[in-house]
């Protein structure tokens, strides 16, 4: 399969890191943050979808063959 020009979870979640650390130091001006903001936010969405195909997957593979339980939600 033929590696995709998108980034990875992991990549996604370095930048991620790295955006969260450059928001911090508050040294970033009030544009600059803003647009670090919406990156980071964008890159949340997409760590956030990549892992709940991850776990679908999982489950569904569980299931399939009936060894384990599925994931159960954390109690709040």
């Amino acid at each position: 399969m033929p590696k995709s020009n998108e980034p990875n979870f992991e990549e996604n979640l370095k930048r991620l890191e790295a955006i969260v650390e450059q928001l911090e130091t508050k040294e970033a001006p009030l544009d600059d943050s803003l647009k670090l903001f919406e990156e980071g936010v964008k890159l949340t969405r997409s760590c956030q979808q990549t892992l709940e195909h991850a776990k679908n997957k999982v489950e569904l593979l569980i299931k399939e063959s009936g060894e384990l339980k599925p994931f159960e939600e954390p109690e709040p």
